[in-house]
């Protein structure tokens, strides 16, 4: 535990000193407020049509910016170390592949999740423009911020392989986002075949689309955590794998 506590404050505290975290941190924060700016003036024509967290979440430019989230955080982590010699000599180190993993992975996803701890002060900031309450539940917090760190996790742990397997961090970026905008369009499926399609379900079961929308309305259920907790755990594997063979090439 030691020694995973060391290896993950020095990765957490790389996003914050050099100029890369802090630039994805400003562009994120850009396009929230984007998107909450959308979300005001939809609810300002429809206050109770939906919540605001629902809304601001369904913007236009979502979708864009949430995607490219991943390869941005991920491509780094191993391509990076790969490329100036590091890996080679951290492999051979006192230090378990699992924790060189896992580290980095929770590294990441702890800086993940702080990219949200904005929308919170979104509600705040709708309240103080439009003098109302910002429509919302306690259950479309928990929901929402529950699947987002599950989707997190997945996405996450698909770039980490992708950092693994090259020491090109523009390669690791691409694969990392080809995969990712791969997965969205599986959810996309059911739009075109429509329900009548025999294999529909799976693409409803795999939709990130689907379950961000049910658990930002509170509707939460096993299906995300078991289907991204599952994915973040193959590909995890998959990353160790990867890592294992470059320490015995070594």
């Amino acid at each position: 535990m030691r020694v995973f506590l060391i290896l993950f404050k020095k990765e957490f505290k790389q996003f914050f000193l050099t100029p890369f975290g802090w630039v994805v941190l400003a562009l994120v924060l850009l396009m929230q407020g984007f998107s909450m700016t959308h979300a005001m003036e939809i609810m300002k024509d429809r206050p109770l049509a939906e919540n605001f967290i629902f809304v601001s979440l369904h913007s236009p430019n979502f979708w864009f910016y949430f995607l490219f989230i991943f390869p941005l955080l991920t491509m780094r982590l191993f391509a990076e170390e790969d490329k100036a010699g590091t890996l080679e000599t951290l492999m051979t180190a006192p230090v378990t592949t699992t924790q060189v993993v896992f580290s980095k992975y929770t590294a990441a996803l702890c800086f993940y999740a702080m990219l949200w701890l904005p929308m919170l002060l979104h509600l705040k900031i709708f309240e103080w423009v439009s003098g109302n309450h910002a429509p919302h539940e306690p259950g479309h917090l928990l929901g929402t911020y529950t699947i987002l760190m599950l989707i997190g996790a997945f996405f996450l742990a698909v770039g980490c392989l992708a950092s693994a397997l090259t020491s090109s961090q523009i390669v690791a970026g691409i694969i990392t986002i080809t995969a990712l905008v791969m997965q969205f369009f599986l959810g996309l499926v059911p739009y075109y075949t429509g329900e009548g399609f025999q294999a529909v379900s799976i693409f409803h079961y795999v939709s990130i689309q689907e379950h961000l929308a049910n658990s930002a309305r509170g509707l939460l259920d096993t299906r995300p955590i078991i289907y991204f907790g599952s994915m973040a755990a193959i590909f995890l594997f998959l990353t160790h794998v990867a890592l294992d063979f470059r320490r015995w090439k070594s």
